[in-house]
């Protein structure tokens, strides 16, 4: 059997299950399990090293993050990226976005705005590094600060729920030739348009970032299923 999992670490101060999610997880994010992959419970846990019943905890979890799908008396499946469900996101996390960095603009403080900015230069560096998986842990730093900025902790939370499911497709967005850059182009904007107190400019960037997210995404994916049809 070909080993592509590395064994859990069972010193986590976290419950297994959550940690073997997690582990699940990332190996989604980051292609280990690919679209339409089928997952086997015994498999997953003897790579894991754990029993089954915090694997199929796990798988449970991830169902409902949208990860994986069940399918009855055929099994579980790594969830393929619908062109419909990356709209739905995208269209509820432009408009969330949109009202957030608005009031943030109302209500940052100096402080944080500080914060963002160092981030932004911490992000740069990690860019030159070739440092994805410190870009994405940065980069939902940075967010977590813009959010929280907001004031808002109804908005907050509702964007928190949607995240996991935003995580995978902003993983292979960002990875995407050049995104990074623009990304980075954007979020600069975006910090400036806050500490100038400008709310309609910083809602009108918050929206068109969202837009060349989705676009990236689309296009990547394209480009992966020409590929995959070119080698059948």
């Amino acid at each position: 059997m070909e080993r592509r999992l590395l064994p859990v670490k069972l010193d986590s101060y976290q419950p297994l299950r959550e940690v073997v999610c997690e582990t699940l997880r990332e190996a989604i994010i980051s292609g280990v399990l690919r679209p339409g992959e089928r997952l086997m419970e015994i498999q997953l846990a003897e790579e894991l090293g754990v029993s089954r019943t915090p694997v199929r905890e796990a798988i449970r979890k991830l169902e409902l993050e949208g990860f994986v799908i069940m399918i009855p008396r055929r099994g579980t499946y790594v969830a393929d990226l619908s062109i419909k469900d990356i709209n739905e996101v995208f269209e509820v996390r432009s408009a969330l976005d949109s009202l957030a960095n608005g009031l943030a603009a109302e209500r940052i403080t100096e402080e944080e705005l500080e914060q963002m900015e160092r981030l932004l230069v911490q992000i740069g560096a990690c860019v030159d590094n070739g440092n994805m998986e410190k870009i994405v842990e940065l980069d939902g730093q940075f967010h977590d600060i813009l959010y929280r900025a907001s004031r808002n902790d109804r908005l907050v939370g509702i964007i928190n729920n949607l995240r996991e499911q935003l995580t995978r497709f902003r993983t292979i967005s960002m990875a995407y030739p050049g995104r990074l850059k623009k990304t980075i182009e954007e979020h600069t904007q975006l910090v400036e348009a806050i500490a100038a107190r400008d709310v309609d400019l910083a809602q009108q960037l918050a929206v068109e970032h969202m837009a060349n997210s989705e676009q990236t995404l689309l296009q990547d994916i394209n480009e992966r299923r020409q590929q995959q049809n070119k080698e059948r």
